[in-house]
């Protein structure tokens, strides 16, 4: 099956107030229907790529069978890390940028990696904040998600 994720993360400006992570997956069933399902959470404390990295996660995590997945983000932080094979470096490298900078959510990247494992997942980099369509719908899935009264601790440690 071929599912499209989009992902946001939204910091709105305050890393300690209220924002929200959102993806929405879209799907086609065996009989040509289209479905779509929206996540988001809200949070406390955390930043912008952290949050891109978790609505991805949240999307992925919520498949159940094996799937063709084409994710779209409006961080390029998270689409290049994959597209340009930084993620490979890493893990050769022993979760290390350079000899003495170690990668920063390595937490978060493992937890997406895991993820990621029985699905075929391809990263699209949306420019943010200019119309563009996909980038719009978690957007707003994302003010959602901050506007809520719902806000969980943020249990992600750098």
């Amino acid at each position: 099956m071929k599912v499209t994720l989009y992902t946001d993360g939204a910091a709105r400006g305050n890393p300690d107030g209220p924002g929200g992570y959102g993806a929405v997956l879209q799907f086609v069933d065996a009989a040509g229907r289209l479905h779509e399902k929206e996540l988001s959470a809200g949070y406390r404390k955390t930043t912008n790529n952290r949050m891109e990295l978790m609505a991805a996660i949240v999307g992925l995590e919520a498949l159940v069978k094996p799937c063709q997945v084409e994710l779209y983000s409006d961080s390029k932080y998270l689409t290049d890390a994959f597209n340009q094979h930084w993620i490979q470096g890493w893990l050769k490298r022993g979760w290390k940028k350079s000899d003495k900078s170690p990668v920063k959510n390595k937490d978060l990247w493992t937890r997406l990696l895991a993820a990621m494992e029985p699905h075929q997942v391809n990263f699209h980099w949306v420019k943010g904040h200019d119309g563009h369509p996909e980038n719009e719908r978690c957007d707003r899935l994302a003010t959602t998600a901050a506007d809520g009264s719902n806000l969980l601790e943020d249990e992600i440690t750098e």
